[in-house]
């Protein structure tokens, strides 16, 4: 299904946009906090939530074939972002407000991959044969 080039027929595939959307929105919304903040690590940030959100809508087979690459960047990097507030954040409302949308981002991440790809186990082995099939094809060009 792509996002952009075609409306979603069944329940299934705009179940599909739906968390898509939501996983876009709050995205951008943990982005905007971040550049409002200032600073150049925030700034880093923002543009890294903002580059992940693209990844997350770019069309095209091979952008779809791969989309669990920017689900699991987009997932470890809010988990970092997390962690870093956590080691050496200040503590003001807006970083909490940020917290809740990187937090939720996660689940919705988590409601996502495991549609997606059936859970871990379902997503481990999509991995496996996305770089098989691209090794194959590198080796054979």
């Amino acid at each position: 299904m792509q996002l952009i080039t075609s409306r979603p027929k069944t329940r299934d595939e705009q179940v599909t946009l739906a968390l898509r959307l939501v996983t876009v929105g709050l995205t951008l919304a943990t982005a905007a906090i971040h550049l409002s903040l200032g600073g150049l690590l925030f700034l880093l940030n923002a543009a890294g939530y903002a580059t992940l959100a693209a990844a997350l809508i770019v069309p095209g087979s091979f952008a779809e074939r791969f989309r669990w690459a920017p689900r699991l960047a987009l997932m470890g990097y809010t988990a970092a972002t997390i962690v870093g507030w956590v080691i050496m954040g200040p503590r003001y409302d807006m970083a909490y407000l940020a917290k809740g949308i990187e937090i939720a981002l996660i689940a919705v991440l988590f409601v996502d991959i495991a549609r997606a790809y059936g859970g871990p186990t379902g997503l481990v082995r999509r991995i496996s044969t996305d770089l098989s099939h691209l090794r194959n094809a590198v080796a054979g060009a």
